[in-house]
């Protein structure tokens, strides 16, 4: 008896350890060469200080799931794989209808993908701040509920990290703000949690949305460290301020992201990771319960490997929100519009200076094809005086009121000169780019009045400058590359959607980008959805689809 007890004991742990999976464990490395490396490269932008990020620690992120992976089966993962990598919503819903997954199988799929990369040293891209340890359980919940309703049940995102989710702590990137856990969740995630969408976690970003440090690299931030892009890492720009919400979704961590814009934070990331992006005209999307830059720009936006995707997280958005100023009653996209439409009755508008970009040549001949005319017009100069400097008036006012209504009410800081004080305690660690911005926040003296005057003039401008070109030239649309007229389509309050375009020699992808008149979005999505099916240029990042 003892023999046989003996036996037991001794290949007990063998047993155990044919199931149970070693843990990963990341460990800060010495980054000095790769920092080297980057230090003469041709953007300035991208000769960085630091990659890791000394405020955090990336083990904490998946502590709350230590018990699944261990004992995930990385065959299983492997087969899902085949199923769900680069898929859309409709596909993936097909599946899970036909039982060959579930959604408790689609979020363990994502948080091991996650895992994989975000720990391996050679792959990581830095875009997990947090995520939902709660995350498994809904999926299960939604798996025995039996009531889907809609496209988006079930279906995993993840959120920009200046969009508050009861829970989670909404931090901006900053480290000031790692404890910001908040008990209260923006509109949009609201809105979101009506159609069950499951919140997968949070994202890094430009600390404060790129509008902190200049000139510093896009995608930093104290509390997350560098972005990364995954069409070539510490080689192409990760786009900003939504870099997280960029790359995360090009290398297929969630079905698809939250970023935010004021001028070009959704438009950049999403061109420079071969994404479609949405930045709606100001007002169709809430902005309660979001870090903000300027309440007179900023609006969130979707993000997503396709036009339908964007189109159905767009749809699960928009809803008045009383506490939001600028916020009214839109109704959604038609999709049955948006499927029959025909291009013939509309007209694109592209400025002379494009005409030596062969992509750009490509995708005209590409819409041609589904019958929109192009119109060449000779682009005109223009003058935003004041853009820099409602910025700065506004987050001095908004930040503020953000931090007071929806943020931790333990924050130790309560407005910007707060946090200034709080970096200068340690700049190596909490701004080693500086601050220079924050800096100009603090003394900033614009009165309300003033303030008012500048935004009135300057919407006044961008509108009648696009209205004017549009007229004249008698098209419904301009069309620009990746964010490039970001810019004054943010100040005219025009929405833009942007789409991939293909990709430059050295691999770097690029976009097309649409622009409108206000509250027209039916219009861009009507074009960009038989743009895609006509072009078909999108592909996922090699490395990221080989590797698990």
């Amino acid at each position: 008896m003892n023999y046989y007890k003996f036996l037991i004991v001794l290949f007990l742990p063998l047993f155990f350890s044919c199931s149970d999976n070693q843990i990963i464990k990341w460990e800060n490395y010495d980054e000095n060469i790769e920092i080297i490396e980057n230090s003469t490269h041709e953007i300035s932008r991208m000769r960085y200080k630091r990659i890791q990020s000394l405020s955090s620690d990336k083990n904490d992120i998946f502590k709350p799931f230590y018990s699944f992976l261990r004992s995930y089966e990385k065959s299983h993962h492997e087969n899902l794989k085949k199923l769900i990598l680069d898929n859309d919503i409709s596909t993936i819903q097909r599946y899970i209808s036909e039982d060959k997954f579930s959604y408790e199988d689609l979020v363990k799929f994502f948080i091991y993908r996650i895992y994989i990369h975000e720990l391996d040293k050679s792959l990581y891209l830095n875009a997990i701040i947090s995520l939902n340890p709660n995350v498994i359980n809904e999926a299960r919940e939604l798996d025995n509920s039996g009531e889907k309703d809609n496209l988006l049940y079930g279906i995993p995102i993840l959120i920009k990290d200046n969009i508050n989710v009861k829970g989670l702590a909404t931090t901006a990137g900053a480290s000031v703000f790692k404890n910001n856990y908040v008990d209260n969740n923006a509109f949009v995630i609201n809105k979101l949690k009506e159609n069950n969408v499951l919140i997968l976690g949070k994202l890094n970003m430009s600390e404060w949305a790129y509008y902190f440090c200049r000139p510093c690299p896009v995608g930093y931030s104290s509390l997350g460290g560098q972005t990364l892009n995954p069409y070539g890492r510490k080689k192409f720009e990760s786009g900003g301020s939504s870099s997280g919400s960029g790359v995360s979704i090009a290398a297929n961590y969630a079905m698809g992201s939250l970023g935010s814009e004021t001028s070009g934070s959704i438009l950049s990331p999403s061109s420079k990771n071969s994404l479609v992006g949405l930045k709606a005209t100001i007002g169709n999307i809430s902005r309660s319960g979001i870090i903000p830059i300027s309440s007179f720009y900023d609006t969130s936006g979707p993000m997503t490997t396709n036009v339908m995707d964007n189109v159905l997280l767009y749809n699960g958005m928009i809803g008045y929100d009383k506490n939001d100023d600028l916020s009214y009653e839109v109704k959604k996209i038609d999709l049955k519009e948006m499927i029959n439409f025909k291009g013939s009755n509309v007209k694109v508008g592209i400025s002379e200076r494009y005409e030596s970009d062969s992509l750009l040549t490509k995708a005209l001949k590409d819409l041609k094809e589904i019958g929109v005319e192009s119109v060449l017009f000779k682009s005109k100069s223009y003058s935003l005086p004041y853009f820099r400097n409602i910025l700065t008036s506004d987050m001095k006012r908004d930040l503020p009121k953000y931090i007071s209504a929806h943020g931790n009410k333990n924050l130790s800081v309560k407005n910007v000169k707060d946090i200034v004080s709080y970096n200068n305690r340690d700049t190596f660690l909490h701004a080693p780019y500086d601050q220079i911005l924050f800096k100009e926040i603090v003394n900033d003296s614009i009165s309300n009045t003033r303030l008012r005057e500048m935004k009135e003039e300057t919407k006044s401008t961008a509108d009648n400058y696009l209205s004017t070109i549009m007229k004249e030239n008698d098209f419904d649309v301009f069309v620009s590359t990746d964010n490039d007229m970001a810019g004054i389509a943010a100040a005219a309050h025009y929405p833009a959607l942007t789409i991939p375009m293909g990709y430059r020699d050295n691999g770097q992808p690029t976009n097309i980008t649409f622009i409108t008149r206000s509250n027209n979005e039916q219009l861009l999505y009507n074009l960009g959805f038989h743009y895609e099916k006509a072009s078909m240029n999108r592909k996922m990042p090699d490395i990221y689809k080989k590797i698990p």
